[in-house]
């Protein structure tokens, strides 16, 4: 009979969810390096330098490597041997040990889990309660697996019921375009198969924990006909031509994981879950002795790559920048922003929707008239920050906004990361804006650049709450042009025909 104590079991998920949040998993750096050394695409290769540059950053600073610390998914499996020493329940232990790893004082993690999801959606503050899967095996061991999943790409999970003739296959490379670059990529595909839908789903999710392994896989070859999909989707996605942050290229997945499961004979359920660039979980194992150890990986796993802006990038001055000047940037091209911006999340858009329904003007500090606003939720700073980590979040879920903030406020351009969608895109071509996109997955890196910042509105909203970001050479790309042209239509659109393994399709 194995004890486990109370106190080793919150320490060691508290341990687990700081580690992850600074170290990537070294086998997906290493995927994510030799993705970026095989690279041709420039603006593709340029987003994977930023994500592993970031990626020193924050193994270096012990500091997110995204702002979106995630919601905590927990994976036990409890051997039946083992007797817990203990006065409170399984999933309050964990969730202690999530609460004491978001809270932590040297590190603070981003609290984004809300209660009354469907009501009033109030911030739980300590990114409690996990999402917690138990099972009872034999042994005398607890084998535990968590991981931190963004928002960003969980909003892209799938899920199908299959006529049992249907291709899995077919539905997997028609699926992944519709859903955009807010997933991050380059990434993983979780993908389980069979079982009920729910089985199916929870399997698309158990498998993204394990490694990456694909090379191996193609370098042996398959042995069985989960192993068969595996390549035959990691190709066949490649082939889209998608690319890093969805701006076309060589790489939109550095894996693709299939689980399986018994099915009915009348249904063939298939779920599809991807993770994101900002990757992170990690596993333990607890036998007794104390808490788990969680190797510190060694610096020199991560590599040195350097990036600057090209010689032809754009310096813009956010603080004199005119409706002249924003029509003669291109899609495609870099910018380096220096001056004010505000940022405003989803949140931020509804309460100012609100108070324009209700007849009022903007809170006082909000003009947002020849501005721009960022679509950012940040970490808390910690010691000398001016900021914490604070990349952007999905764009898309903004567009029902987009109309009005660019009709009723005079704003001239919106900062995000990944496309922006038809209705958002017509809205930015009439009204002669324009659309930037800054990396996902790099937000310890974005927020190097952000000299001051302070809270202007809405301060009850917390991570949500309108900021005033002062910035300097903060690197985006342009996204959307004042002419509608986006280059996430056009950049896989590019790649699809240049990697010429599937037929040119319109998405």
């Amino acid at each position: 009979m194995t004890v486990v104590t109370k106190d080793d079991l919150i320490q060691s998920i508290a341990d687990s969810l700081q580690y992850i949040s600074y170290y990537h998993p070294i086998d997906f750096i290493t995927a994510l390096n030799e993705a970026y050394e095989r690279e041709e695409s420039r603006a593709a290769k340029d987003a994977m330098a930023q994500i592993l540059i970031n990626s020193r950053m924050c193994a270096q600073g012990n500091r997110p490597i995204c702002q979106d610390t995630g919601i905590v998914n927990v994976f036990l499996q409890v051997g039946m041997d083992v007797r817990f020493e203990t006065d409170i329940s399984l999933e309050d232990m964990v969730n202690e040990g999530v609460r004491r790893a978001y809270l932590l004082p040297d590190n603070i993690l981003r609290a984004s889990v809300l209660a009354d999801p469907a009501g009033k959606r109030i911030n739980t503050k300590d990114n409690t309660p996990a999402v917690i899967y138990t099972e009872l095996v034999p042994g005398d061991k607890i084998d535990v697996h968590v991981a931190a999943k963004g928002g960003g790409s969980e909003a892209k999970s799938k899920l199908v019921m299959l006529n049992p003739a249907d291709s899995i296959v077919d539905w997997v490379i028609k699926t992944v375009p519709t859903m955009g670059a807010g997933w991050c990529p380059p990434g993983m595909l979780g993908i389980g198969i069979g079982g009920t839908a729910e089985k199916a789903v929870l399997m698309a999710k158990r498998s993204l924990m394990d490694p990456i392994d694909i090379h191996e896989l193609l370098a042996r070859g398959p042995s069985n006909r989960v192993e068969e999909l595996r390549l035959e989707i990691f190709d066949k996605v490649n082939s889209l031509g998608i690319g890093a942050q969805g701006l076309g290229g060589l790489t939109t997945v550095l894996d693709v994981k299939v689980m399986d499961y018994p099915t009915h004979a009348a249904n063939l359920p298939v779920a599809m879950i991807p993770n994101c660039a900002a990757t992170r979980h990690a596993h333990f194992v607890l036998d007794g002795s104390g808490p788990a150890e969680l190797e510190v990986p060694k610096l020199e796993d991560w590599p040195e790559i350097t990036w600057e802006a090209g010689p032809s990038s754009r310096r813009v001055n956010l603080d004199t920048v005119t409706k002249e000047d924003v029509l003669q940037w291109q899609p495609g091209e870099t910018l380096l922003l220096s001056g004010k911006m505000l940022t405003g999340r989803d949140a931020a858009h509804k309460k100012i929707r609100d108070l324009f329904a209700e007849g009022k003007s903007l809170p006082d500090g909000v003009d947002l008239n020849g501005k721009f606003i960022y679509y950012v939720g940040p970490v808390d700073p910690v010691r000398e920050e001016v900021v914490g980590p604070a990349g952007p979040t999905t764009a898309t879920r903004m567009d029902g906004f987009t109309d009005m903030m660019l009709e009723k406020t005079g704003l001239l351009g919106m900062i995000g990361k990944a496309e922006r969608g038809p209705v958002a895109i017509e809205s930015i071509k009439n009204h002669k804006a324009v659309y930037l996109m800054a990396v996902g997955g790099a937000a310890f890196l974005v927020s190097k650049a952000i000299r001051k910042s302070r809270v202007v509105a809405f301060e009850e909203l917390g991570m949500e709450a309108i900021h005033e970001f002062e910035v300097q050479d903060m690197p985006v790309t342009v996204a959307v042009d004042t002419q509608g042209e986006s280059v996430h239509v056009s950049g896989p659109k590019l790649w699809r025909s240049k990697i010429g393994k599937l037929p040119v399709v319109e998405i």
